[in-house]
């Protein structure tokens, strides 16, 4: 059940973006607005929670991981009544429903990276790389079933998700409250002053392949969501396809990854020479998938080679959330671990706005600039994350005190 509750946190998150893809061009028609405005909807939320989780990092370091989750699943849901009710009876409902999702993202912002902390406090060695695989899973799951019930909700009205978003967050209120059980800390929080040097130590040292992480994380996630946006435009104009059908084709590719997040999570254990050959190996895939797309229009064969990214994808989200997680002491790890998540949602910000712009240029120019980029962050990974050659002792409790990086 801990598990459960620990899951359902990154999965409320994931609904926030993933649950309005496939409505976004019915929301451009009714609300009458650009394609780079509807555009951001997605971002605006992704880049207030970019903006918000190194605060709310802190103050989960400074206080407790579920006294920062429960008010942020409370804000969240607030911020989707407020965009709800805006888009039924106001006039000008526009830049209340961008109110609503900046809401969104600050209380987003509490959520899944606080979440990534709190496993690493309650578990450890290979169980909290299982547990986190289980998250990442989670967050994958929830991109699946959410395009299908975003396309579910909209058959009532079309401003329906919005509401949808406070029922999910008390489900995961309720499962934090009574399942997770936080280990009692007697020490007195750290002075700012002292916390602000123990992080720059951190990065002073770790500070290379911790760079090389955060790009990877986020790269993945501007692919993923630049590439729904743009799967999301052709099947309603090429296609004709709307409502539940392309719901669940917007599913096909997350749920491979979502399958192979959880295979990987299980399967890594402490290994991290591992670890490195499935990032890189992860990030080959994504390249020679989106290499290969500019040659396929039809949907079977295109979705049969977007699968191939998915897994790439699905093979390195959760080595980088095992190498992050672990990589600094509990005091400090909600700032990192945020640090992360923050970065992983300006990927999410991005994405729909510079793949809107590179649909206007070029498709193949759009694929082969994923693609190069995809292979300029593999080769970061191979010459910045750099694992010691010893094996690490079974007494130490982080990857911080396994690696050696240079």
């Amino acid at each position: 059940m801990t598990i459960l509750a620990i899951g359902s946190i990154p999965l409320i998150l994931v609904l926030g973006n993933s649950m309005l893809i496939p409505i976004l061009p019915k929301m451009k028609t009714e609300l009458d607005v650009s394609q780079f405005q509807i555009s951001l909807i997605i971002s605006v939320f992704s880049i207030a929670a970019a903006i918000s989780i190194p605060v709310l990092g802190y103050l989960s370091d400074r206080f407790s991981r579920k006294a920062i989750i429960v008010p942020s699943l409370i804000l969240y849901g607030a911020g989707g009544i407020l965009a709800g009710a805006a888009a039924a009876w106001f006039t000008n409902s526009y830049t209340w429903i961008l109110a609503g999702r900046i809401m969104q993202g600050i209380g987003g912002a509490g959520t899944a990276p606080i979440a990534m902390a709190l496993t690493g406090d309650l578990f450890k060695g290979g169980e909290q790389s299982r547990v986190l695989g289980l998250v990442e899973a989670s967050n994958g799951f929830g991109k699946v079933i959410s395009p299908i019930i975003g396309s579910l909700v909209a058959l009532l009205f079309w401003y329906a998700a919005f509401f949808a978003f406070p029922v999910f967050c008390f489900i995961s209120i309720l499962l934090t409250i009574f399942f997770i059980k936080e280990k009692k800390v007697n020490k007195e929080p750290q002075p700012v002053g002292k916390y602000v040097k123990g992080l720059i130590s951190v990065f002073k040292t770790e500070g290379r392949w911790l760079f090389a992480a955060y790009l990877t994380g986020a790269t993945c996630l501007f692919t993923l969501f630049g590439i729904l946006f743009y799967i999301s435009d052709i099947l309603e104009k090429d296609y004709q396809i709307d409502g539940i059908g392309k719901g669940s084709i917007l599913a096909i590719p997350l749920l491979f990854m979502t399958i192979t997040s959880y295979i990987t999570g299980s399967k890594i254990g402490k290994n991290m020479k591992l670890m490195k050959r499935l990032i890189i190996f992860g990030l080959l895939l994504m390249t020679t998938s989106f290499s290969l797309l500019i040659l396929f229009k039809n949907l079977v064969p295109f979705f049969a080679v977007l699968a191939i990214s998915s897994i790439g994808t699905g093979l390195v989200l959760p080595c980088i959330n095992s190498f992050i997680t672990g990589s600094v002491p509990s005091e400090r790890r909600g700032f990192v671990t945020s640090l992360y998540g923050s970065v992983r949602f300006l990927g999410v910000a991005i994405g729909p706005p510079i793949f809107s712009a590179l649909m206007e240029w070029s498709r193949t120019g759009m694929f082969l600039t994923n693609a190069g980029l995809t292979l300029f962050v593999g080769l970061l990974c191979l010459m910045l994350i750099q694992v010691s050659k010893k094996e690490p002792s079974e007494e130490r409790d982080t990857l911080f005190e396994k690696m050696q990086f240079t």
